[in-house]
């Protein structure tokens, strides 16, 4: 995506604090801090300050109640970062860190500058700096030259990490990237094979995790009502769990404590308190 889209471009950061004070004043409890790569904010200008430093300054605007950010890029996240994470209530307790692959052969290939083992050496490091933080990630199956080895090294490693969730994917070309002409591309009938068992591994281990939840009471912020049901309304935990209850006089944006009754791999079920 990166060699398709071109060189990032880092907004002015006094342009992003007035946009985000005008949010806040409008009534906005939570916001989201999207970029390609935001690690690398601010480099592609002197003057501009780094990416924690412009976390720091949107926490601190009187009226947020949850900053979050993604997508942080494995190969540069910084202690200060985390640190900024770890000193700061407001700024959610979640990180989203792509892996793509458990294999550093695949890494490799797909040029994303970290290894199997620097990657394993960051979450050991974000876990125990926040140790309650919730992870979740990308993956990718059949990338150009993935051998069954190395498939079998990304379960090994999921089960090794045991992220709360993952957004999973079959490797597609795309016109004019490097991979797209690359020889050993892996058949259709492979690759799906390898997502169902990917899929199965990570869902019983946000299953697991989830489970863990049972009986606990998380503040969650008011979404709206749920796709299938009007009666039963969605809100979201500071660590990203989707939690759905049955609506009383809530308002999309209020913050209600509800304890969960039902955990289930995707979602959490409760009842407010």
């Amino acid at each position: 995506v990166p060699y398709v889209r071109g060189r990032e471009k880092s907004r002015d950061s006094q342009e992003i604090l007035k946009e985000c004070e005008a949010l806040v004043a409008d009534g906005v409890k939570e916001i989201m801090l999207l970029g390609q790569n935001v690690n690398s904010y601010g480099l592609d200008k002197k003057e501009e300050c780094s990416f924690p430093e412009l976390l720091a300054k949107i926490a601190k605007l009187p009226g947020l109640k949850r900053l979050r950010f993604m997508t942080p890029n494995p190969k540069d996240f910084s202690d200060e970062l985390l640190q900024v994470m770890k000193e700061t209530e407001n700024i959610c307790n979640h990180i989203h860190l792509p892996l793509q692959s458990g294999s550093t052969a695949i890494l490799k290939r797909m040029n994303r500058h970290y290894s199997k083992e620097s990657y394993m050496a960051l979450v050991k490091k974000i876990r125990e700096v926040l140790p309650d933080v919730s992870l979740t990630t990308d993956l990718i199956v059949g990338f150009p030259g993935e051998t069954e080895e190395d498939f079998a090294e990304m379960l090994a490693f999921l089960k090794e990490i045991r992220y709360d969730s993952a957004y999973t994917f079959i490797y597609s070309k795309r016109s004019g990237t490097p991979a797209a002409v690359m020889e050993d591309q892996v058949p259709d009938a492979v690759k799906h094979k390898r997502l169902e068992k990917l899929m199965a591994v990570q869902n019983a281990i946000s299953r697991e995790i989830n489970e863990k939840l049972l009986d606990e009471t998380l503040e969650v912020m008011v979404e709206g009502p749920s796709k299938n049901d009007p009666k039963v309304w969605t809100g979201r935990t500071e660590t990203n769990k989707i939690v759905l209850f049955p609506h009383e006089k809530e308002a999309a944006g209020e913050f209600v404590r509800v304890k969960v009754t039902q955990p289930q791999t995707w979602v959490l079920k409760g009842e407010r308190v």
